[in-house]
């Protein structure tokens, strides 16, 4: 088996951006290990019958897989790409359509699943490299070396293994003889936002009544074109705090905050391909020294910082596009999710976690519920924890969400 590189050489240095790896024909799977060269668990293996890494970090969409390395925990140090085929051409290609990397896999017509290569830590950073190497036994001995558990025992098959053999993911249980089972109503489709003029119209603000969870000051606004490095001033304290941000037009748009030592932290804020972007996410001031982010844009934008008292309130029904922070000040609550996906094709991935703040001021963020974790176009209902909550929720396509607010029983 040859593994040859294509207009890289091996084990070349690529980009801390999302990445669509992809090989055609070719149906992929990633594995992210440690340290020890294994996964922790099952979770750490990422293919279309389990399509999320908890972290978000990997996902699964048809015909190839999505890496956001600046996502990756940092008990990660290895993310393998594997295939259920014997030879193929694997890419990487990042949000402005280059191919940072590729991989060619030819020869042993025996093997039915392969290694096509693996991206990896050196230096503060990522680098891919090809290591093509065939498994006989298919996905499943391919997977069991790098500590991935085959629950049974799979029949003999001729030709590539499917992924959907390997592991097996519970489905919900069909009802029981006699069991009514409530019929499910209809709801409200989300639908593309139209583009409109640019910048978007602001929205007033109007702190919640009832939230004290980060600093109050007056908004602050920043507008541009391209590549830039906003410092917010003293004005706005140490803490949690809305950043929304606005991009016109298609291209990328990416905003990152800085360390001390003015170097790209390892979460973003914003790292998306859709048009017209318009989204909210929450940053934190750190204590003694200001905020400072990175935008990487490829055409004109606003940003916006406010309170996260100005973000928008969950309750009643919401329709949003792309990712936003909202506040939920409610009782506990059924949430429909409706989810389009991205408009070419249904995909994309939703994301929601719920951070309980009552009785908080400032600070760091409390420890996080996951409320949502999927790709692709769905209609869910998700239980919410009784307010105030902090929901960031990451999307890439249009959603509403519609709350069902519980009765206030002790």
């Amino acid at each position: 088996m040859m593994c040859g590189m294509g207009h890289i050489t091996k084990n070349s240095w690529v980009p801390s951006v999302p990445l669509r790896v992809s090989a055609e024909g070719v149906e992929l799977a990633a594995l992210l290990l440690g340290a020890d060269g294994r996964v922790r668990g099952d979770a750490d293996m990422v293919f279309d019958g389990q399509p999320v890494h908890p972290s978000g970090a990997v996902r699964h969409e048809p015909a190839s897989l999505v890496l956001v390395l600046h996502e990756v925990e940092a008990a990660v140090e290895r993310i393998v790409v594997a295939g259920s085929a014997g030879a193929g051409v694997l890419s990487a290609v990042a949000p402005d359509g280059e191919a940072v990397a590729s991989c060619s896999v030819t020869g042993a017509p025996d093997a039915a699943a392969v290694t096509f290569g693996e991206f990896f830590r050196e230096s503060g950073g990522w680098k891919f490299g090809g290591t093509g190497r065939g498994y006989a036994s298919g996905l499943a001995g391919l997977v069991t070396e790098f500590g991935i558990e085959v629950a049974e025992e799979e029949p003999a098959v001729a030709g590539p293994v499917p992924l959907t053999g390997v592991v097996k993911v519970p489905g919900q249980a069909p009802p029981a003889d006699g069991e009514l089972v409530e019929p499910v109503s209809a709801e409200p489709v989300p639908v593309a936002v139209p583009a409109g003029p640019f910048p978007p119209a602001d929205r007033p603000y109007e702190p919640a009544e009832g939230w004290t969870f980060g600093p109050v000051f007056e908004p602050y606004v920043v507008e541009g074109l391209g590549n830039d490095v906003i410092a917010l001033d003293d004005r706005v304290g140490d803490g949690p705090v809305l950043v929304e941000l606005a991009h016109e037009g298609r291209g990328y748009v990416g905003l990152f905050t800085l360390d001390r030592r003015n170097k790209d932290e390892v979460d973003f804020l914003f790292n998306d391909l859709l048009p017209d972007f318009v989204g909210g996410a929450v940053a934190r001031v750190p204590k003694g020294r200001p905020l400072r982010m990175r935008l990487s844009a490829d055409n004109r934008w606003i940003m916006r910082v406010k309170p996260l008292a100005a973000a928008r309130r969950l309750e009643g029904t919401l329709h949003g596009h792309g990712p936003a922070a909202l506040i939920y000040l409610g009782n506990g609550a059924d949430l429909r999710v409706d989810f389009k996906g991205r408009q070419e094709d249904g995909g994309g991935y939703i994301g929601i976690q719920s951070y309980g703040v009552g009785g908080r001021t400032g600070g760091r963020l409390p420890d996080m519920d996951l409320l949502l974790n999927e790709t692709g176009s769905l209609h869910q209902t998700v239980p919410v924890p009784r307010g105030p909550q902090l929901l960031s929720l990451r999307a890439e396509g249009a959603w509403t969400f519609t709350v069902k607010e519980l009765s206030d029983r002790p």
